[in-house]
């Protein structure tokens, strides 16, 4: 029997939402929520024999600390395969799973699987070293993807021969292999080039990832000519969400006006991003959009003017193709109101 141990954060291991995020790892015997999926999966095969907990905001603050401690609990269990997530869309749960595998197996040498979707951060940063699964973007895909997750990892521990990232699943880690080929390469070239030439489908020998690229805008000089506007991403509206915005992958955007320096914000907004904890925007929205300091550097000549209007939307799995047309979006709006340049308050 396979021993596997399961990394999850706090939402999958059923301790709670982002009021837990800052849980430090804790270790449970046997299979906690999609632990019992990967049980099944496993069919008879293997045996989750523990599972480690950790909320996202404490691994993601506390990194060092908090791998040395999730070394230590899986190093007490002994198991030959490790199983993080899967993390889906989830940013700082992708990042978690990613640098848990990197470590567990460079550092004790133990095989190990996680799972993400594409638009991950987790994948960018961590595919060229630890084995990634694709996933679909939410939970819909979960027992797919540890059905897949499973097979992986028992061929890991097994020490079979790895297939490429097309017929296993993974992400490409920019390793390329020698294969020996019965014809020659410019007759393989030449077929490929016919294949594209006639619009039939055809598979590259060699891929190139093409990255976006965004061109920087020109320096503004003398600040104090110039109206400053903010944009977040962080999810701020009025109290009551008048204009229905999501706090996760998001399709709109919003333009609110600024609150003055005397006037409060409190109890006017509200922060409806799922991704962090917002309670601390809540109690005060200049946490999130720093405008009492921006009224201050208006009044002291620093800055022309900021801008009457903020404009705030939602980065939580958001997709890339939603994010470029929000923000051509918001452009266009910015122009309008006289912006020359604008400070973009993330979370």
């Amino acid at each position: 029997m396979l021993r596997i141990v399961h990394y999850l954060n706090q939402f999958f291991g059923q301790i709670g939402g982002e009021e837990k995020a800052s849980i430090p790892p804790e270790m449970k015997d046997g299979p906690i929520g999609p632990g019992f999926i990967l049980q099944e999966e496993l069919k008879g095969r293997g045996k989750v024999v523990a599972t480690i907990i950790c909320g996202d905001d404490y691994f993601c603050n506390n990194m060092e600390k908090a791998i040395e401690e999730v070394l230590l609990l899986i190093q007490s269990k002994n198991p030959e395969v490790l199983i993080a997530g899967p993390a889906f869309n989830s940013g700082r749960y992708g990042i978690a799973c990613g640098e848990v595998c990197r470590r567990v197996n460079k550092e004790l040498g133990i095989p190990c699987i996680t799972g993400m979707y594409k638009e991950n951060p987790g994948v960018e940063i961590y595919r060229k070293s630890i084995y990634i699964i694709e996933t679909l973007s939410s939970v819909i895909g979960m027992k797919d993807s540890l059905s897949k997750m499973v097979e992986f990892a028992i061929k890991l521990s097994e020490g079979k021969p790895i297939g490429s990232p097309e017929e296993e699943g993974y992400f490409k880690r920019g390793v390329r292999k020698n294969v020996f080929s019965e014809r020659l390469a410019s007759e393989r070239a030449i077929d490929i080039l016919m294949a594209k030439l006639s619009g039939v489908q055809f598979s590259t020998e060699v891929s190139n990832s093409v990255g976006m690229k965004s061109k920087p805008a020109p320096p503004i000089g003398d600040l104090s000519n110039a109206q400053i506007a903010l944009v977040t991403e962080g999810g701020l509206v009025p109290k009551g969400n008048p204009d229905r915005i999501e706090g996760a992958r998001c399709t709109k955007f919003g333009r609110y006006p600024i609150w003055g320096k005397e006037g409060s914000p409190i109890g006017q907004f509200e922060c409806i991003h799922r991704g962090f904890n917002v309670s601390f925007v809540n109690e005060d929205p200049n946490r999130l959009l720093p405008i009492d300091v921006l009224l201050d550097m208006e009044a002291n000549g620093m800055i022309r003017r900021l801008s009457p209007f903020f404009y705030s939307t939602c980065g939580c799995g958001t997709f890339i193709n939603e994010a470029k047309r929000i923000g051509r979006e918001i452009t266009k709006n910015l122009k309008k109101d006289g912006t020359d340049a604008v400070i973009l308050v993330a979370t």
